[in-house]
């Protein structure tokens, strides 16, 4: 098992922060296009009742369209949950950062050896 030191910690966060950021995004544009297509079939129900078209094929299509609009609801309020996620993960990585970067500066600085040899216990008590 690799070990992990606060260096390590840090680039895997920023690595979880920008993924959540980008699949938040990814949602996001899904459910746009899922928006643009309830409101595509609903014109197209509304040009099917102003051609005459049969009962049935036009309450069809209305069904679709509001189907697919339920279904971009969906998607856009998992888009806004997903990106309240990645906001989340940055404030704890913006949070874990500050409180910890201290550390390792003064880590870095030492000129003691050994030091990340000692024992968290002893770090804790001091």
């Amino acid at each position: 098992m690799a070990e992990l030191t606060y260096k390590v910690l840090v680039r895997k966060t920023e690595a979880k922060e920008k993924a959540l950021a980008r699949n938040a995004e990814g949602v996001k544009k899904a459910a746009d296009n899922i928006k643009e297509l309830a409101d595509d079939t609903a014109s197209d129900a509304d040009a099917l009742g102003a051609k005459s078209v049969d009962r049935d094929s036009l309450a069809e299509c209305q069904e679709l369209a509001k189907v697919i609009r339920g279904v971009s609801e969906g998607a856009i309020t998992y888009a806004a949950k997903t990106a309240d996620t990645a906001k989340a993960a940055k404030a704890a990585g913006d949070q874990a950062r500050t409180t910890h970067a201290g550390f390792q500066e003064a880590f870095d600085r030492s000129d003691v050896d050994g030091l990340e040899k000692v024992s968290r216990d002893w770090f804790e008590q001091e």
